[in-house]
């Protein structure tokens, strides 16, 4: 990343190419502050922060009393998820079901790190794998729209096939492993992903039906969080946690593997984070975990300043991979990949709803019925006009 004649945070790493990017008098971020923010409203790795978690603890086991499971925990076979099935189990005594969304894209590690973790802590796994051909139709239709959101599919599906197993065994509380200590919340506009979006997209692009693909429209988002009450809980919030400190115990209990870099665990993942975003769009999401890191103190900023400015890995053959899945020749592969750019604004999208509902949202965010990540990033309104140029220069 070239951050020459750019202003950069004096805080983090995040510069004025970021979208919806604003610097106090000191040069500090308005990010840094949304996060400082964060840490005042759950005390995070506080005594209170801890205190408070371990009521809503009590909370979940109370609900769950007399079901076979008390709470929900996606996993990907990576570090945070995997995290979670073990403090979740050994040290906040709950009964977790755990949920995994197969894209197909997985790598042999995740899916070996799955096994390993499930099995000696004897947990049970609810799946569900869309029909490979359906999964690539809907990933290629994303590639054709020359939009961002390549991977964005996969967010969505997991969310809902997290609530349809919460649903289907009577659970109200899903646990999720994000920690914005150790991976920043994505800057504001950057990214967009909905069910309409989603289906305007594939409509416009795909060839298969979307029989299998859990896409989730808003009448099922609103059914889950206001008819249901399911929750979203993010214990990472609240306690302590270190990435590290994670991978390590992980290795050490259940001969977990490391795959070698955050979300490498999925190969479509992959080629979204390390390939297509930063060729594609000059964009490069490791800001966010290196940002993180340096308002933690886990990382100085000059040293995140310094492996930021290095190209991402890229995994051996995994741009072959991506054209083979794909179905696309090298011509085509390099005529999308240069093709004019898109954004959420130019497709159907369930935005403008969202910011009208921002009142009712504010409410469910307070009752722990959506993250207030969703409730920041998706119901105000973005100066457009500011993000077009930003996206324009990139």
């Amino acid at each position: 990343m070239n951050f020459e004649g750019k202003q950069i945070c004096t805080r983090c790493i995040y510069d004025e190419g970021v979208p919806n990017i604003t610097f106090d008098e000191n040069g500090v971020c308005n990010y840094c502050k949304i996060m400082d923010q964060l840490q005042d409203e759950y005390k995070t790795g506080t005594q209170e922060g801890i205190d408070t978690y371990l009521k809503i603890v009590e909370e979940i086991k109370a609900a769950g009393k007399g079901k076979q499971y008390d709470c929900v925990i996606g996993v990907s076979g990576g570090t945070d998820s995997s995290y979670m099935l073990h403090v979740a189990v050994k040290k906040w005594g709950l009964r977790p079901l755990a949920v995994h969304y197969d894209n197909t894209w997985n790598t042999a590690i995740a899916t070996e790190n799955i096994r390993k973790v499930l099995g000696k802590l004897k947990i049970d796994l609810y799946t569900h794998v869309v029909d490979n051909k359906e999964s690539d139709d809907i990933f290629k239709a994303f590639f054709i729209a020359g939009v961002p959101e390549l991977d964005g599919p996969t967010d969505i599906a997991l969310a809902e096939v997290l609530y349809r197993a919460s649903s289907k065994y009577g659970i109200k509380y899903i646990l999720e492993g994000h920690s914005y200590k150790a991976e920043g919340i994505s800057p504001l506009g950057i990214m967009y992903i909905d069910g309409k979006y989603i289906s305007d997209i594939h409509k416009k692009f795909g060839k298969l039906k979307m029989k299998t693909f859990p896409n989730m429209p808003l009448r099922s988002f609103l059914k889950w969080i206001i008819v249901q009450r399911i929750k979203k809980i993010r214990p990472l919030w609240y306690v302590p946690y270190s990435k590290e400190d994670a991978r390590a115990l992980l290795e050490k209990e259940y001969g977990w593997q490391y795959y070698g870099g955050h979300h490498l665990e999925n190969r479509m993942t992959a080629f979204h984070h390390s390939v297509y975003h930063p060729q594609r769009f000059g964009m490069d999401q490791r800001n966010n975990s290196l940002s993180a890191a340096v308002r933690s103190g886990v990382m100085k900023r000059e040293d995140a300043l310094e492996e930021y400015s290095h190209s991402p890995v890229i995994e051996p053959e995994l741009i072959s991979y991506f054209k083979k899945r794909l179905e696309l020749t090298d011509e085509e592969y390099e005529k999308l990949m240069k093709a004019p750019k898109h954004f959420f604004w130019d497709y159907k999208t369930y935005k403008q709803t969202f910011e009208r509902m921002r009142p009712i949202f504010f409410a469910l965010y307070k009752s722990h019925l959506v993250p207030k990540s969703f409730y920041l990033k998706y119901c105000f309104p973005l100066d457009m006009e500011k993000l077009k140029k930003v996206q324009a220069a990139q």
